[in-house]
């Protein structure tokens, strides 16, 4: 159990007997009335997310969520093969449980794996990864119909759009949370 004043990002709440990860909260003290706390929390398991106000004090069940450090080896099929670095247990995890981010995946990459009572909940990438653009059409200096931008395929498989001065061969850093190009990376 846990008060509305221990709140913080990433932490896991049983509510009506689903997993809800909190994804921002406010304390808000209002001239009249009580206090109360504005939450935007996650389903853990359909993804779905939603708004909740929890009265000041208020004491919620929270849930034990083991998170572990993995490495992917390779996919099998539609699922995705990850290797615990503690104990070199391998599991499978379902394209559901990693979302969009699984489009950055590539092999010896590392992720973050929560688990709940042994159940594989979710996977995080780092926010950042650093791929190759296996494909990218030569960008024409005088083209800027596009906002400077054109789309690039990734030696994932992935594409996103990237600047024009980036070619075939360049190594670019990329947000896995939206899919957005963040830099080029020197080597």
């Amino acid at each position: 159990m846990a008060s509305t004043a221990d709140f913080k990002n990433g932490m896991v709440l049983q509510i009506d007997g689903g997993l809800w990860q909190i994804v921002e909260f406010l304390h808000v003290k209002p001239g009249k009335g009580p206090a109360f706390v504005r939450t935007k929390i996650k389903n853990v398991t359909t993804g779905k997310t939603v708004d909740k106000t929890f009265n000041a004090g208020v004491k919620v069940e929270t849930a034990t969520v083991d998170r572990r450090d993995m490495t992917y080896l390779y996919q099998d099929g539609e699922d995705f093969v990850f290797m615990d670095d503690q104990d070199y247990e391998q599991i499978n995890l379902t394209p559901d449980l990693l979302g969009d981010q699984a489009r950055f995946l590539l092999e010896n990459s590392r992720a973050q794996v929560s688990f709940h009572e042994g159940t594989p909940l979710y996977a995080e990438l780092p926010v950042t990864v650093d791929l190759v653009v296996s494909q990218t059409d030569p960008g024409l200096q005088g083209d800027r119909s596009t906002g400077g931008t054109k789309p690039a395929t990734l030696e994932t498989g992935a594409e996103i759009q990237v600047p024009l001065f980036l070619n075939t061969g360049d190594k670019v850093r990329v947000d896995t949370r939206d899919g957005s190009y963040v830099s080029r990376v020197n080597d």
